[in-house]
């Protein structure tokens, strides 16, 4: 029995053995290439791929998600190192002709070593600056881009310059007869209110809904940000001919959102997940986010001044389109040599209480409204009242009709905005809140 037990353990042993020397064998054989080799296989590797694609590659480029937007460019690579490209920097989408290396280095990167349109996201002449922060740094971008392999059939890149990931996915033949239309997609971008007074990021998880505003967009950054009253996050946009495409993309549960539809009906724009996941940018003349704000206007607090200034608040997008009627009508209703110039609310003056100042330009007197305030803290709302004119009825006639959304009975939404226009003043909006359209962007002075 001995024997037996003594034979059967030095087969099991054996077997251990041959079992552990085909897996040590195995290891060896996978890692038996050194780095220089599997380098230069990743380098033949992207030197193959690159002009396999019929008609090449398609690339939004985000250069840096936390202040610019994305910017198309599509690629067709050669064997003898040269690349057709186009690009939607700006609207010179014709393509240009330049070349391309496969460089060795700590990893393997294509570089585009001869000037073409990649090359003026990388531009550092102070004139290119898109802001006066990026003043000699242009838009930040690269032209060296680390590769890191392949996934679902595109390939993944990472930028020298700041490891921003960029990836190529295979272009079609339409993507190159379109690419001129992404700049049909721009006004829509900004946005028309005729749709609503107020424009949200609306974000369905399944039954739960969040609300966000949706700032105004800058297209000279592509970039734009969405807030409530407590958080505000930066969202870079790049354009296609049927919507946009974001980054960083809406995360909604484990799903994240980033290529949205433009809908021509109501000019919404909706990224589509699944399981009853979807993001909307859209209007509606019920604000999106009510804040609290208005607390800090409330009668016994400091004397604070909020003011419409023209020219420099006329074209702010966040001026609903019933209030640019009402502007326009005032000026419609004066002579040729005046207009107005200011709408400001002086809130809890230590002299004269509050009012409601309209500032002309001309030669105009100022015509100043006093009013009684309350608030409604279930509406979170200022309500004005009536408190009497310094000026007659004749001559406050052309100023009814904004007056009264001023003074309306609901009161007014006072909201403080995540966003700035041409000065740095902070901005405050004022909205009717019985939600009829009219909301007016202020300076806080």
């Amino acid at each position: 029995m001995k024997i037996k037990n003594i034979l059967k353990y030095l087969v099991v042993a054996s077997l251990a053995i041959q079992l552990t020397a085909c897996t040590e064998t195995e290891v060896e054989q996978k890692f038996d290439a050194t780095p220089t080799e599997r380098l230069n296989a990743r380098k033949t590797e992207l030197q193959q791929v690159l002009p396999t694609s019929e008609f090449g590659w398609k690339a939004v480029y985000f250069t840096d998600n936390k202040q610019l937007g994305g910017f198309t460019h599509l690629f067709k690579f050669t064997p003898d190192g040269k690349v057709d490209m186009a690009s939607d920097f700006n609207t010179d989408t014709k393509i240009y002709t330049s070349d391309y290396g496969i460089q060795l280095g700590s990893t393997v990167s294509l570089v585009f070593t001869t000037k073409n349109r990649i090359h003026l996201l990388s531009d550092s002449n102070p004139a290119a600056a898109p802001t006066a922060a990026l003043v000699g740094k242009g838009y930040l971008g690269d032209f060296q881009f680390l590769y890191y392999g392949q996934e679902n059939g595109e390939l993944i890149f990472k930028t020298n310059r700041n490891g921003q990931e960029v990836r190529f996915a295979k272009a079609t033949a339409q993507d190159w007869t379109d690419l001129p239309k992404n700049f049909l997609m721009i006004p829509n971008v900004i946005g028309r209110n005729v749709y609503g007074a107020n424009r949200g990021l609306e974000i369905i998880d399944g039954t739960t809904k969040k609300t966000y505003d949706f700032n105004p967009f800058t297209t000279i950054t592509r970039f734009t940000s969405y807030s409530t009253a407590t958080e505000v996050n930066g969202l870079g946009i790049g354009y296609s001919p049927t919507g946009i495409v974001v980054s960083p993309a809406i995360t909604v549960g484990e799903q994240k959102l980033s290529n949205f539809v433009y809908n021509s009906t109501n000019g919404s724009f909706t990224a589509t997940g699944t399981n009853g996941v979807s993001a909307s940018i859209k209007y509606s003349d019920t604000p999106f986010v009510i804040s609290d704000d208005y607390k800090n206007f409330a009668p016994g607090q400091p004397q604070k001044v909020v003011g419409y200034i023209a020219p420099n608040l006329t074209a702010a997008q966040s001026n609903s389109v019933l209030c640019r009627t009402l502007l326009d009508k005032i000026n419609a209703g004066l002579p040729a040599t005046q207009s107005i110039a200011r709408v400001q609310v002086i809130f809890n003056n230590a002299v004269n209480g509050t009012y409601i100042q309209y500032l002309f330009n001309g030669g105009k007197a100022t015509i100043t409204h006093f009013v009684t305030t309350k608030v409604n803290d279930t509406n979170k709302t200022i309500v004005l009242t009536d408190a009497g004119w310094t000026h007659n009825a004749a001559t406050i006639a052309i100023l009814k009709d904004i007056d009264a959304q001023l003074t309306n009975p609901d009161g007014l939404y006072i909201k403080k905005e995540a966003f700035t226009i041409v000065a740095s003043n902070k901005i405050y909006t004022l909205a009717n809140a019985s939600n009829n359209g009219f909301r007016i962007t202020a300076y806080q002075l």
